[in-house]
């Protein structure tokens, strides 16, 4: 199983890159205008887009064939991550909202690319909170972006035009809730209780909760656009809350 998991890993982050280098050619013209992506190997003209594009689909014949090793499953969740990024990449990016969940799909399908790598069925509460965490993060991310437009947000991310900050807030407290509601249900279901052996997992969602206020502390603290994802592991708040949830769930399954 340990083989398995290590070749999925190995090729969707494989794939990943792949989608990463096509995402940095598309976007070299722009991040040449941004104070920190111009400093990207494509915008800053230290790799040929013909390069890129060789390397792209290098990495992704790579993670492809190390998927078919896998199974058949892996391949086909490989290939629909690659698809929904191409989509992403030519259209979805410009659409207000959907640009989010297109990006919250590429979460899920890590997700799933996992579990058929345990070769385990994943839990349907915990596929709906992983959904919530990545539209709770995509959603965060997008308002961090509108401080770092600085009002010209036609020069870098042209769909920051269609996002307002009270928009945003109101998707960011929506997802977050469902998030720890979610979680909540996810603990208490009877297939989780019986598979871990416990029924005191609820135990854990304190932690949950008091890491995603903190990150909302974060993110609204925060007033020169810098991303969360980035400062989120800077507050020792944060730090605390994943440790003692890491070390609450080892102790309640083992």
């Amino acid at each position: 199983m340990i083989e398995r998991v290590s070749v999925t890993a190995l090729a969707f982050s494989l794939t990943a890159s792949g989608v990463y280098v096509l995402n940095d050619l598309l976007d070299r013209d722009q991040d040449r205008n941004h104070p920190r992506k111009r400093e990207r190997p494509i915008a800053a003209q230290h790799i040929a887009p013909r390069s890129a594009l060789l390397l792209m689909t290098l990495l992704w014949f790579i993670g492809l064939g190390l998927g078919w090793i896998v199974g058949a499953r892996v391949v086909l969740i490989l290939g629909m991550y690659i698809a929904i990024n191409l989509a992403y990449s030519v259209a979805i990016r410009n659409i207000v909202i959907l640009d989010v969940f297109a990006i919250a799909s590429g979460f899920m399908l890590r997700i799933l690319a996992g579990t058929v790598g345990v070769g385990i069925p994943p839990s349907q509460w915990l596929l709906l909170c992983g959904l919530m965490i990545a539209l709770f993060l995509g959603f965060s991310k997008r308002r961090a972006e509108l401080y770092a437009s600085t009002g010209d947000g036609d020069a870098h991310r042209p769909v920051l035009n269609s996002y307002h900050p009270v928009l945003l807030d109101k998707m960011i407290v929506v997802t977050a809730t469902c998030v720890v509601v979610t979680y909540g249900l996810y603990t208490m279901s009877p297939v989780t209780m019986q598979t871990h052996g416990t029924e005191a997992l609820i135990y854990t969602l304190p932690f949950v909760m008091y890491g995603i206020f903190r990150y909302m502390h974060s993110l609204h603290k925060q007033t020169s656009g810098t991303d969360p994802s980035r400062e989120i592991f800077r507050d020792p708040h944060v730090l605390l809350s994943i440790l003692g949830w890491l070390l609450v769930t080892l102790w309640l399954i083992s």
